[in-house]
């Protein structure tokens, strides 16, 4: 099988984020970053499916150079190759530019591809629009949140979270899946994965030789301000008889909280 799995670089969900003074993005001088928790489920999903059925995976990333690291990070997990789409621009969280990126890139150098997988969101722009916009790009099909996934020659069956529930969907290939928490377990890095990780050299293929129209290269959309959640107020302790404490909380709903 030939599978591309799809990584971002996000902050480490644990960061403390700090927003610019322009209030336009987020301060990423000593922050640590990591790959997008949900792409590791993708990154592990495709590594299993080429040991149990062969052919090769390629790990791809689009954003700047520092993404690299992630990329490696791939490589010493086991996938056999990797790319970065080198973008420059800052985090716009438009994820139509990224996906016309991604398809514009499988279809020069990959035409041959069996599966795509990404994860279902990613930490960050948290938008959970990529994978279905590379879907519609390709004109492929696709089953987003995936928690179990099963290949058989040219046709695949997946088990989707839906509310209450898991949906059963068979598709045929190639297509794209997005992967959900509980669909596997992330393996480590070997020391000899990483050994072998920092030899490997990764291409670099700048965002202006996949030649995207000036439609996907302008943003649609624009951040005007990043704010911080406001502080949670401190909590109420009401000190008195039941039936006192019980008029007190319908007086609080009705009269402060004005949810009644």
């Amino acid at each position: 099988m030939n599978i591309l799995v799809f990584v971002k670089r996000v902050p480490d969900t644990e960061s403390k984020i700090r927003i610019q003074a322009d209030g336009k993005g987020i301060v990423e001088e000593g922050l640590n970053f990591i790959i997008s928790p949900y792409d590791e489920y993708a990154v592990e999903e495709a590594l299993r499916l080429r040991e149990a059925k062969g052919g090769k995976v390629t790990a791809i990333s689009v954003g700047k150079e520092e993404a690299l690291l992630i990329l490696r990070k791939c490589l010493a997990m086991g996938v056999d190759e990797a790319i970065l789409i080198k973008d420059t621009a800052p985090e716009s969280f438009d994820g139509l530019k990224t996906a016309a990126a991604i398809a514009s890139l499988v279809k020069k150098r990959f035409p041959d591809f069996d599966l795509l997988l990404f994860g279902k969101q990613s930490f960050g722009a948290d938008n959970a629009q990529v994978p279905a916009m590379v879907a519609e790009l390709l004109g492929i099909p696709q089953v987003n949140v995936v928690v179990k996934l099963i290949i058989e020659g040219q046709e695949g069956v997946a088990f989707r979270e839906i509310e209450g529930a898991q949906e059963k969907v068979v598709f045929s290939l190639p297509a794209v899946i997005s992967a959900q928490k509980g669909l596997n377990e992330p393996r480590y890095e070997t020391l000899k994965g990483i050994m072998a990780a920092k030899k490997k050299e990764i291409p670099v293929i700048p965002l202006e030789e996949l030649e995207l129209s000036e439609l996907f290269l302008n943003p649609g959309i624009e951040v005007i301000k990043l704010e911080t959640p406001p502080a949670k107020k401190a909590g109420r302790i009401i000190q008195l008889a039941p039936e006192e404490a019980a008029k007190e909380i319908v007086r609080f709903l009705r009269e402060e909280a004005k949810i009644l």
